[in-house]
């Protein structure tokens, strides 16, 4: 049995740009919301699940409307050509909403924030681990703590200058080192070897910017209003093609193929994602100094790319005559397997009344013990993507905030190594299985996401580069074979239907954890709790994991080892 890799390819460039799309979203929204809007974690994770609370009833709306609908171009296609359209042209809208409120708060520099002595948070302050600190500082407080150790008022009329200077010199360069067990800093005009620092340019200066975006938003929340209303547009849109773009690879490959197809899809996608982070590199969206700064150059190459990928997509993918074939061929393999069944109960005279079962099976709803893998498969569903989105949605905070690293090149390393892992991976399966494969991938991202606790500012890169390739390889394991083990209970004529509920169970997590994560951030004081929120709710995943019996593959041995890379037309 051989994979058509050419067609699946093909089918990938749809997923392809909606992996673009998403990878340029993460980024950059929790980015407009916080320093822009002046937002806290939990009121940016609010407007962030508000557009996937929307998606969550028309994932399976929409997938359950492709599987009805019948056009000359297919079931799935014309979804995906008007989502896209629509998609790329509320993106780009979403970002001049974010340019109107970046010309209201860019008028006024360093001087403007030392003079109106705004108050920041502390970042040496957490409730868990450092609650004896001040959780607050006014600017000029902040700056003469960390200089003369002492309070802006204490200062001599030189010290007061020589504060203020310095305020107005910060560069993204410009670091300090903090000592807890004496509550003083030490600062440093580039970053010192082996050293944990902070960055004074975000702990000063964007904090400033972002109390003053926040005073700015609370004067005029209609621009805050405008940009929400495109953002769940621009989710809505992406929500009309979602679930049938998904579907189309199981339209087009017969069951026991999916987990390979499976593969080049989320190798597609990733490439996606791995452009847009290239992209991200070349605009500086993840330089702390460019927190503040015009991302619809950014965002019009991105939609570019998106277009490209349409392109190639609706002149190449014919889904009608490919489904035609795969309904062909699965009719075949479901005959030979029935009959399998039958010839084996058969050899059994006790049992000889399973004949009639057997042969219906087909048009049977689920049984009790299916329904129940069902529900444990999108149980760790949930609980995978509560962890993993979590960590995806704040990485660009994070990254700026905690690690003064630019997110891209992290992220762009976990998604290198995710696509050398899943072609690998769909091999993997076709021999252990999917749960075997899925549950070794949960193992992994967990301890992953349980060492990059311990992960700081003066972290050697290269540590920080296995961390993130684990967890790009393990996210691989877990995705590649867990959208198959939910379609494998579908019956056929339903798999857009299950597709809604996979995607169902992902974007209800990703309606709870922004904010849930974004709260616990906030309540705690910092936001270094968000790795450890992530290691719980992966390894919660894997106890759930265990109890499902149904949706798995049945392990076979390929007859070439191009076939095992499913590249073996």
């Amino acid at each position: 049995m051989k994979l058509n890799s050419k067609r699946t390819l093909l089918v990938g460039f749809a997923f392809f740009l909606i992996c673009a799309f998403w990878q340029a979203y993460d980024g950059i929204v929790p980015l407009m919301l916080v320093n822009k809007f002046g937002l806290n974690q939990t009121w940016s994770g609010f407007i962030m699940a508000l557009d996937n609370i929307l998606a969550l009833f028309m994932l399976p709306l929409f997938g359950a409307l492709s599987d009805k609908k019948d056009t000359k171009y297919g079931k799935r296609t014309p979804f995906i050509v008007i989502g896209t359209i629509m998609a790329i042209v509320c993106f780009v809208g979403l970002t001049f909403a974010d340019n109107a409120q970046l010309n209201k708060i860019t008028a006024e520099g360093q001087d403007y924030f030392w003079q109106q002595n705004y108050t920041v948070s502390n970042t040496e302050y957490d409730s868990f681990g450092n609650s004896d600190v001040v959780k607050e500082y006014t600017v000029r407080d902040y700056a003469a703590k960390i200089l003369f150790d002492s309070s802006y008022d204490s200062l001599t009329a030189e010290q007061q200058q020589q504060a203020k200077d310095w305020y107005e010199s910060i560069t993204d360069d410009t670091v300090y080192s903090y000592d807890r067990a004496t509550d003083t800093y030490t600062v440093y005009d580039s970053q010192p070897d082996n050293v944990k620092t902070t960055s004074a340019y975000t702990t000063l200066v964007n904090s400033a910017r972002s109390c003053f975006a926040h005073e700015t938003t609370q004067s005029n929340v209609w621009i805050l209003a405008i940009f929400v209303v495109l953002l769940l547009a621009t989710l809505i849109s992406m929500a009309v093609f979602r679930s049938p773009a998904v579907a189309l690879m199981p339209d087009v490959t017969v069951k026991p193929l999916r987990s390979k197809a499976n593969a080049i899809i989320n190798l597609m996608g990733t490439a996606g994602g791995m452009i847009v982070l290239a992209i991200g590199m070349v605009f500086g969206t993840g330089k702390v100094v460019n927190q503040i700064m015009s991302y619809t150059g950014y965002v019009c190459v991105v939609c570019a790319l998106m277009l490209v990928a349409l392109l190639i997509f609706v002149f190449t993918v014919k889904e009608k005559k490919w489904n035609a074939e795969m309904l062909e061929a699965q009719a075949v393999l479901d005959a030979e397997e029935n009959t399998e069944q039958i010839t084996a109960v058969s050899n059994d005279e006790e049992n000889i009344s399973e004949i009639a079962t057997v042969a219906l099976s087909a048009h049977e709803k689920l049984s009790k013990e299916k329904l129940t893998s069902l529900l444990l498969i999108l149980a760790s569903v949930a609980l995978w993507f509560i962890g993993y989105n979590a960590i995806t949605s704040k990485y660009s905070l994070y990254a700026v905030n905690v690690l003064d690293k630019d997110y891209n090149t992290t992220l762009l390393i976990a998604q290198g190594a995710a696509i050398v892992a899943y072609i690998p991976v769909g091999m993997v399966a076709s021999k252990l299985g999917r749960k075997r494969t899925i549950l070794i991938g949960i193992a992994l991202l967990t301890l992953s996401f349980a060492c990059a606790i311990f992960v700081n500012s003066h972290t050697p890169t290269f540590i920080i580069w296995i961390l993130f390739a684990l967890a790009g390889i393990a996210w691989a394991t877990i995705n590649v074979n867990s959208f198959p083990m939910v379609v494998e209970l579908s019956q056929g004529g339903n798999i857009g239907k299950y597709t809604g509920y996979y995607y169902t169970a992902s974007m209800a997590a990703q309606i709870v954890t922004p904010i849930l994560s974004g709260a616990i951030m906030d309540l705690m004081g910092t936001m270094q709790v968000l790795f450890p929120y992530g290691a719980i709710f992966v390894a919660l995943s894997f106890v759930t994991m265990l109890f499902v019996k149904y949706g798995d593959s049945k392990p076979e041995t390929p007859k070439s080892k191009l076939e095992m890379l499913g590249a073996d037309d």
